[in-house]
């Protein structure tokens, strides 16, 4: 393993959580590093769901120690409901740590995030949990960190500097009441202490971990498709989730990555607006949906639905140099007499292989589907390929000839042990 990283080749939801639980078998570290409680993983193992939002799923390993590195944004609040949850559930958080350059999403983002959204005349379905305006004070040099929350001076300083800049906001642009400095200081020092044991300096705990040859996974939020860069932008998150943001958001320098994983489902889903030439508004669309449980971690939005995008799958495989791919919930698509999948686009009377990555461009692409035959059999209890129906086969390598990367993990089912191939 050495360093691998797990990135979703989609627009998010793909799974991911499961797949980092199984190579974390594997791991010494299990890193998060970017995005914050917007995302949403789910592992379940013996019957027992594990809900993650800024906590590595990794750390339901024993041997592992889980990582929130620089790069991410914590919402305190909802860390310690997290951190509470999963306690009650017997998971050990000692050897959790976390970046003292982690900055934090504070009460006024979330504010900002529901009401800039609110005025917004085409919303970008945020999930309104303060992302955007946490990464926004970071650019602008203005955010606070894990190491300014750590010293109530330093804290109380920073955060009247930052109100004076944002309160006018809240009171002249949206008509609400200013935050009061004091009460967040006192609300904060609290959480100070809460954390003050599991906090250290990441990125040298992660560069001397890489130069020890200690293995180390990387797992990304979000999809590659909702880069701030490389995303359908604006309909994005405010991150990097792609395998190069790993990199950034931990201090671990790219020559050190070995492995890259692509996760992608065996069908395609997208939370929020923006354009999606695959998505399904029909029978079969509600019926994928209901079989794969399509409603988010985070927010429980309903997701939307379409078939596979084979375009969108391959950029994300050369953006991100996917050097395998794991493939989740293709035991969704069981019975269903006939799959589609999308391999290329019809744009202003021309066909492309090519991702058009511009929203108003692809919000008129119209997709060029390949048909394959489905398969009825129930696949939830295979575990080799030899299991799989001969048509599930063919679906497989259709997209391993396509995408040009080999599928090495199929996840037939939610927990741990519905999974065919070897870590």
């Amino acid at each position: 393993m050495t360093v691998s990283v797990v990135v979703g080749a989609q627009w998010g939801d793909e799974a991911k959580g499961k797949i980092v639980d199984l190579l974390a078998q594997r791991a010494r570290y299990v890193v998060r590093y970017a995005g914050g409680s917007n995302a949403g993983h789910t592992v379940c193992i013996n019957g027992t769901t594990y809900k993650f939002h800024l906590i590595p799923s990794g750390v339901l390993h024993p041997h592992v120690t889980a990582v929130i590195a620089d790069g991410v944004v914590i919402d305190l609040r909802a860390f310690t409901t997290e951190a509470a949850v999963l306690r009650e559930q017997g998971v050990d958080l000692s050897r959790l740590r976390i970046g003292l350059g982690v900055h934090l999403t504070m009460p006024y983002h979330r504010l900002l995030d529901e009401l800039e959204e609110a005025q917004l005349e085409g919303r970008l379905g945020t999930t309104k949990r303060g992302i955007g305006p946490t990464y926004a004070d970071k650019a602008w040099r203005i955010g606070v960190r894990v190491a300014d929350l750590l010293e109530r001076d330093r804290l109380a300083q920073r955060l009247q500097r930052v109100l004076q800049r944002r309160n006018p906001t809240l009171q002249r642009v949206y008509g609400v009441k200013p935050l009061n400095a004091d009460e967040l200081i006192a609300e904060f020092s609290q959480y100070a202490e809460q954390i003050r044991d599991y906090v250290c300096d990441v990125p040298h705990l992660l560069m001397n971990a890489a130069e020890q040859g200690e293995p180390i996974l990387l797992e990304g939020a979000q999809g590659t498709l909702l880069d701030l860069d490389y995303g359908t932008y604006p309909y994005v998150t405010s991150s990097h989730p792609v395998a190069a943001g790993a990199c950034l958001g931990t201090g671990i320098a790219p020559n050190r990555l070995t492995d890259i994983w692509g996760v992608a489902k065996a069908y395609t889903t997208r939370v929020g607006e923006g354009p999606f030439p695959t998505e399904l508004e029909d029978e079969t669309g509600e019926r994928i949906r209901n079989r794969g449980r399509e409603y988010g971690t985070t927010t429980g939005r309903a997701r939307r639905v379409g078939w596979l995008d084979l375009v969108a799958l391959r950029y994300a495989a050369r953006v991100n140099g996917f050097t395998a791919l794991a493939l989740t919930l293709l035991d969704v698509l069981s019975g269903l007499p006939q799959l589609k999948v999308c391999v290329a686009y019809r744009y202003r009377g021309r066909e492309t292989r090519e991702f058009i990555a511009d929203a108003p461009a692809l919000a008129q692409c119209e997709p060029v589907y390949h048909e394959l035959p489905g398969w009825h059999e129930d696949i939830a209890h295979c575990r080799t390929l030899d299991d799989l129906p001969s048509n599930a086969l063919a679906y497989l390598n259709f997209i391993e000839e396509y995408v040009r990367v080999p599928i090495r993990l199929v996840s037939v089912g939610p927990s741990r042990e519905q999974t065919i191939g070897e870590v």
